[in-house]
């Protein structure tokens, strides 16, 4: 191993605060698209000069995603003036108005939809030169939504997913065709499967219905569909014909042939990231694995990416480089072998992967699947949130299940989620399941790296019945700046949950919003639809896939500034095709929760109704709920992770 102190990011834009997820990235990485691309580089190296016009400035991104040392490269002309002068492709760029002096073979312009671009230098190319650009690798029509601009971010609603079939370990995503509620259009979804090393597998087209429908893409399935060997890899989905946003979100349960690997996990985020953060240290005799899924047709280079102890300058390099679209474990004990939970480690992605998975294994076998989160490094201190518990009270809360106390230990740690984070000013307050609050637990001001978990079980301590009814609950972790600090509004937390009955653990993180007032500060509370206040709640469940594996779904009704007494909350049972089932209406009490099983809340006539591929719409117009969902296989086994709406 190697220690450095910075990685040189892979130089592509992926996501901006200020403007959103970026299209180019993703159309000149696309599966489909590399393969296209890699026969453009060959039939241009085969010229003796090759002059590249750059007129979007696109063509970095190019070079960064792909080797072009074959190609003869003997002049770059930019359109920007700003650009010229620069370095690119080894040489110092020229103004658009050069492309009438140079001697080339060939022009490559570097951008899609280059019709206009070239018609508008056409009198300044070279008589007879041979024209290609980004087009000669576009994909077909098939696969866009929006025809007439292919960088529109609706043509690439992409995204990459952990998924293993082997050793008796299965992945299963389940998501709806959600965007069939916005969409004239039918949406499709095409799917190409890499194994670990990067090789393709399989390609295919999976057939939607035009309905608000359940998708189920499961590796068992799949495996015997194709007749595939044993693989772990990724799987590449891209949905086309939508609308209404790009957000490929779905949830992705990890099973075994045993009791002993049971996890749920979600989306990854599609945006490569220069930092995430949130990867847990083991406990003595763990092993915590870092699953690096490489999103890009380009091989993450040795120093790429490196982990570092939260806290520390200093950053242990992967030794050995990873292919494109491959996908890597890297054993955090080998490479921090004194690191011990609580401890937190950073991962420097550099930009090379979404956000990636972690897999924990206990020395009994057990494992268990969870993600790491997007460290933000363009965050800085915001002093108005001090300021702001006057109107807008508890302002930012985390929301955090405790799970029935008889049988669960429900434990958390704060997580710094930017770099500008150096500590973290907190509270936790406990909340029975009818909102009354139990424990009010002061952190303190946390440093960066000397943060502790906090077992909630052993704050309640012994509780009776009517104390805490039901024996679950919520905490709410919240900014308290009696010790001073600073506050970003980027407040995340771990969460793990132990079982005492079956030695089956989780883990589970998610970070704060403003919950349920009609104040609105920045963007928060978050609306799906329309400008904030954000006052409904519309989330999926997917369910379990047999009848012995019962869904678990924890529901927390946070409120920031007092709300309305009770919800109004639907649980609506859908059938596969969308079709409602049966609705029934359950309250929760303001700052309280509701902690439920499918099993008991729907009898077995009206699952049986519902059938295979069943599942859930939370649906409340009163107020924002934040939920949790889970499997659990009787006393042996269970898993739990935050939800999605849409």
């Amino acid at each position: 191993m190697q220690t450095v102190t910075q990685e040189i990011p892979l130089k592509v834009k992926t996501f901006s605060n200020a403007t959103g997820g970026s299209p180019l990235f993703k159309a000149l990485g696309h599966p489909l698209t590399s393969q296209k691309i890699h026969s453009l580089i060959k039939t241009l190296s085969s010229f003796k000069r090759v002059a590249v016009y750059d007129p979007l400035g696109q063509a970095g991104e190019f070079e960064a995603l792909y080797d072009i040392s074959q190609i003869k490269v003997s002049d770059v002309c930019v359109q920007n003036v700003i650009d010229v002068g620069k370095q690119l492709f080894g040489l110092d760029t020229r103004p658009a108005t050069d492309l009438k002096s140079i001697e080339a073979d060939a022009i490559f312009v570097t951008a899609f939809d280059s019709a206009r671009l070239i018609a508008q230098v056409q009198h300044l190319l070279p008589h007879g030169v041979k024209l290609f650009s980004f087009d000669d690798a576009r994909l077909t029509d098939e696969f866009l939504t929006n025809t007439r601009n292919y960088l529109d971010i609706l043509n690439f609603a992409t995204n990459f997913v952990f998924f293993r079939e082997e050793a008796g370990h299965h992945t299963r995503l389940v998501t709806a065709n959600y965007w069939a509620g916005y969409s004239t259009k039918v949406v499709g979804l095409w799917c190409c499967l890499f194994d670990r090393e990067g090789k393709v597998l399989a390609q295919w087209n999976e057939k939607l219905e035009k309905s608000v429908h359940t998708i189920t893409l499961d590796s068992v399935e799949i495996k015997k569909r194709f007749n595939l060997p044993g693989f772990t890899g990724s799987l590449f989905v891209h949905f086309t014909g939508i609308a209404g946003h790009d957000i490929v979100k779905y949830a992705l349960d990890v099973y075994g042939d045993d009791d002993f690997v049971l996890s749920c996990t979600h989306d990854a985020n599609s945006w490569p990231a220069d930092l995430y953060a949130g990867l847990p240290a083991p406990h003595e005799g763990e092993q915590v694995l870092l699953w690096v899924q490489n999103s890009h047709p380009c091989p993450i280079p040795v120093g790429g990416m490196s982990l570092s102890l939260m806290g520390s300058d200093e950053a242990i390099v992967f030794d050995k480089p990873v292919a494109p679209f491959a996908t890597y474990p890297v054993d955090v004990a080998k490479l921090f072998p004194n690191a011990r939970w609580p401890q937190q480690l950073e991962v420097h992605a550099g930009r090379y992967v979404v956000r990636p998975r972690y897999e924990v294994v206990d020395r009994k076998g057990r494992r268990w699947i969870a993600h790491t989160n997007i460290e933000r490094t363009d965050l800085k201190s915001d002093l108005d949130i001090s300021t702001i518990s006057k109107t807008m009270g508890k302002g930012y809360i985390l929301p955090i299940p405790i799970l029935p106390v008889d049988r669960w230990q429900s434990i958390v740690l704060p997580t710094p989620m930017s770099t500008g984070q150096q500590n973290l000013p907190l509270k936790l307050l406990v909340y029975n399941s009818e909102g009354q609050q139990m424990v009010k637990h002061l952190l303190g001001k946390l440093n960066r790296g000397f943060i502790k978990d906090i077992n909630i079980n052993q704050l309640l301590g012994k509780r009776s019945e009517s104390d805490f009814p039901g024996g679950f609950g919520h905490a709410e972790l919240i900014y308290d700046f009696c010790q001073g600090g600073e506050a970003d509004g980027w407040l995340h937390a771990l969460m793990r949950y132990e079982d005492t009955k079956s030695g089956h653990n989780t883990e589970t993180s998610f970070g704060s919003h403003i919950f349920n007032t009609i104040l609105v500060y920045k963007n928060e509370p978050q609306s799906y639809a329309g400008r904030p206040p954000g006052l409904s709640t519309r989330l999926f469940l997917r369910l379990g896939c047999d009848e012995g594996t019962d869904t678990i779904c924890h529901l927390i009704y946070p409120a920031s500034t007092p709300w309305h007494a009770q919800s109004e909350t639907d649980l609506i049972l859908m059938d596969a095709k969308g079709g409602e089932i049966l609705k029934k209406t359950v309250h929760i009490a303001c700052s309280g929760s509701l902690f439920w099983r499918y099993h008991e809340i729907f009898n077995k006539e009206e699952r049986q109704r519902a059938g295979q591929d069943a599942y859930i719409i939370i649906r409340d117009t009163t107020c924002r709920l934040f939920g949790y969902h889970g499997l659990i296989k009787g006393e042996k086994s269970f898993c739990l992770d935050h939800m999605f709406g849409f």
